[in-house]
């Protein structure tokens, strides 16, 4: 009993707390988001309908003052406007009617009588055209007699004093402008604001709708002080419960499966207690074994070098000292790659101290020279005058800059040039060893420092590999950048240090 409680404690801890937690945060995240989503689209449908609208009115009144030059010449005679106000109606849908009326707000002439004997001068937009001499757009619906609701932009026809002679007057139909907005979006809920917040049209909307204030976003149009206005769409109900089904279901698999991976956890602590001591003895077996083995290779290659020295004496022919100075190589070779592996393995623990690198290179030029000079190679320096201080170790930086250059030496087949410099810069100081040499292909170029990868026949492949690891203990980078044929440039990177 008391072991099936402890068990459903673990489970209710495990599975049943963290899956009804995570459950409901991971719910609640995605119903944000999902709400999120839907405030974006709105917002995005909105921006589509505030730029058609401001394109749809800029159209509107491009075309009304086009217009309006055509009838400054045919004032005195307004009969002869009529054809062509009947021809831009019928080319362009939007116009429920064009009608051109004088500086009083009289119908002089029209496409059709629906405004005949309307007060026009009454109208507040038409007034404001007169009064303001520029295009003036209705911010109410009206209602002609053919029971079509039209919404009416008045330009004013000017002379060449900018005095009114007549206003152009233009009915914009709003079930053509509602087709528009039908088209491009038909389920969604919208409708234009003026500046009044006053609604001039709907789409699919009714009264209660736009009435909740909080489900709505806006744009504003930039031709005229007028908002668009998008209802952001409701979550869908089953979508919600699949949603939340689905979101238990993730959690309680994630639960049990960790759950199952606790048990496993206490059953191999369980089972480790009991084979502690042998794991513990086989470890330190192993661990001895590794640290011992790089220096036991060390004893008999000092024992096999003496005797080979005492034969050497011993047998002075000539093809015998050819042997042992190839037995002496080889041994030497074994040598050097037991002493890479030791500082790839565990370097050797030294304290670092502030050196000047290019006393360092000073101390190495001649030794680099000598070597050149041997090889028909020049070296070139570039050294600055006042001390490069670095915290590292004096003789690992010899140790990289050696490494590099006897590559560099390598690569030259004939005769070349190797130039090294050392800059100064703001945080860090930059070495550059650049050779003349054969290059490397970008397929070596990508391998060069891995361990034991080499395209020489007697390297090691360790040499750039330590070089690297001993530039990253001081906190600096190494890069080498080559092209076939034209030589390699090694870029060294370290930090300076703050006295």
């Amino acid at each position: 009993m008391k072991k099936y409680k402890g068990n459903f404690l673990i489970y209710s801890l495990v599975v049943i707390i963290p899956a009804i937690i995570f459950c409901t945060y991971y719910f609640n995240k995605i119903v944000k988001e999902k709400n999120l989503q839907k405030k974006n689209d709105a917002l995005w449908v909105a921006s589509i309908y505030q730029k058609n609208w401001d394109q749809f009115f800029n159209e509107t009144i491009t075309s009304l003052k086009i217009l309006s030059y055509a009838v400054q010449g045919n004032l005195d005679s307004p009969d002869k406007m009529e054809p062509l106000l009947k021809q831009v109606k019928q080319n362009d849908p939007r116009y429920g009617g064009l009608y051109l009326l004088d500086n009083r707000g009289r119908v002089l002439t029209g496409t059709d009588n629906l405004r005949k004997g309307v007060q026009s001068s009454s109208l507040s937009y038409i007034h404001d055209a007169i009064k303001t001499k520029d295009t003036i757009i209705s911010d109410y619906v009206e209602t002609v007699k053919n029971n079509q609701d039209i919404l009416g932009i008045a330009t004013p026809v000017l002379d060449d004093n900018r005095n009114v002679k007549a206003i152009l007057v233009a009915d914009l139909r709003i079930d053509y402008m509602r087709n528009l907005m039908n088209v491009l979006t038909p389920d969604a809920k919208l409708y234009v604001e003026n500046d009044k917040q006053k609604p001039i049209l709907e789409l699919n909307v009714n009264k209660q709708d736009i009435e909740d204030k909080l489900q709505w976003v806006s744009s504003p149009m930039d031709s005229l002080p007028w908002n668009i206005k998008v209802k952001i769409a409701k979550q869908d109900g089953n979508d919600m419960i699949a949603l939340f089904i689905q979101s238990i279901l993730i959690f309680l698999v994630i639960t049990h499966i960790i759950y199952l991976l606790f048990k496993y956890i206490l059953l191999r602590i369980q089972t480790k207690k009991e084979r502690k001591e042998n794991e513990i003895q086989k470890l330190e077996l192993i661990g001895t074994l590794a640290a011992s083995t790089a220096h036991e290779i060390r004893n008999p290659l000092t024992g096999v070098k003496g005797l080979i020295q005492l034969l050497r004496e011993k047998y002075t022919d000539a093809a015998d000292r050819y042997y042992f100075d190839v037995i002496n190589t080889e041994l030497q070779r074994i040598n050097e790659i037991v002493s890479e592996f030791l500082i790839l393995g565990k370097p050797t623990a030294q304290s670092t101290g502030h050196i000047n690198i290019a006393e360092a290179l000073n101390e190495l030029r001649p030794l680099i020279e000598l070597e050149g000079n041997s090889l028909n190679t020049e070296c070139k320096w570039e050294l600055p005058s006042e001390p490069v201080i670095v915290s590292c170790v004096k003789d690992q930086i010899k140790q990289v800059i050696l490494n590099i250059t006897k590559n560099a030496f390598e690569s030259i087949e004939n005769s070349g040039v190797i130039q090294i410099t050392l800059e100064k810069r703001s945080d860090v100081c930059m070495i550059k060893i650049k050779d003349s040499g054969k290059g490397i292909s970008k397929a070596q170029l990508a391998e060069i420092f891995r361990p034991f990868y080499t395209s020489k026949e007697t390297g090691t492949g360790l040499g750039l590999v330590i070089c690297q690891r001993i530039i990253h203990s001081f906190g600096g980078s190494i890069q080498v950048n080559s092209i076939e044929a034209i030589g390699t440039e090694v870029e060294i990177s370290l930090p300076l240090a703050h006295i």
